[in-house]
């Protein structure tokens, strides 16, 4: 009989240190794949940030030395065409090496931007700029990449009047309405609106200004040149502007 119960006694023990031994095995295995997945982690954020780094320094070197080259084409242009042409290309590598940065702008900031570069460019060509916007503009913020395509517009349109125009003044109106943007450049010269769009440049602002679901036509102009129509939706904006004041007060979207 006692045989009997430390035989008993002796297999309870065995079952135990057996289950035991399973619960290891199953703690073992959970933490190893949590380490393995950590380790993933781990180098996919090395990855990205190697990736940032390396992307810092070609922005860097891009600035440093093509920007620099392209300010001496200014300065050494000899025309005003030149130096323009020269100074958008500036102004685009400086959107690449600093807006592309930036995830979001307000829509004021945006606007004043435009503003700032269309008063340098115009200024340096002898052209008046007649700015016309809202004293108050609605809170809205914008993609940087949505941002990029507004300004790439702008600046083509600018640079058409400035280079087959031959105008005096250029005036822009900006118009915000509940869902949309609506921007109106219109010169005084003696280049009529295009019956279609031709060229590269032209193409390519109706290509951006599809790419912000918007779009653009050129008319003719009630200050004699080329009036350009560019009209984009803000709902997208208003949407990504809602939801993040949401999330910074707690609010579910």
């Amino acid at each position: 009989m006692l045989a009997w119960w430390l035989a008993a006694a002796l297999a309870a023990v065995v079952v135990a240190l057996l289950l035991r031994l399973r619960a290891l095995r199953r703690a073992m295995l959970t933490v190893q794949q949590d380490m393995q997945g950590r380790l993933q982690q781990a180098a996919v954020r090395a990855q990205r940030q190697a990736v940032a780094e390396e992307r810092e320094r070609i922005y860097a070197d891009l600035h440093d030395d093509l920007g620099a080259r392209l300010l001496q084409l200014v300065y050494a242009a000899t025309d005003a065409a030149q130096a323009d042409l020269a100074r958008a290309a500036l102004q685009d590598l400086r959107d690449v090496v600093t807006r592309s940065r930036s995830e979001v702008g307000s829509l004021e900031h945006v606007l004043d931007d435009i503003r700032c570069e269309a008063v340098q460019r115009l200024a340096a060509a002898g052209i008046e700029l007649l700015w016309e916007a809202p004293a108050e503009l609605p809170e809205v913020e914008i993609e940087a990449s949505r941002a990029l395509h507004l300004y790439r517009i702008v600046r083509e349109a600018i640079s058409n009047a400035l280079r087959h125009a031959r105008a005096q003044r250029l005036r822009v109106r900006v118009r915000v309405g509940a869902e949309r943007l609506d921007l109106e450049l219109t010169d005084d010269g003696d280049a009529g609106p295009p019956t279609a769009p031709s060229g590269r440049g032209m193409r390519n602002m109706q290509a951006r200004a599809g790419q912000l679901q918007g779009a653009i036509h050129w008319l003719p102009g009630t200050l004699g040149g080329t009036k350009v129509l560019l009209s984009v939706p803000l709902a997208q904006e208003r949407a990504a502007s809602t939801a993040a004041q949401d999330c910074e007060s707690g609010r579910a979207p």
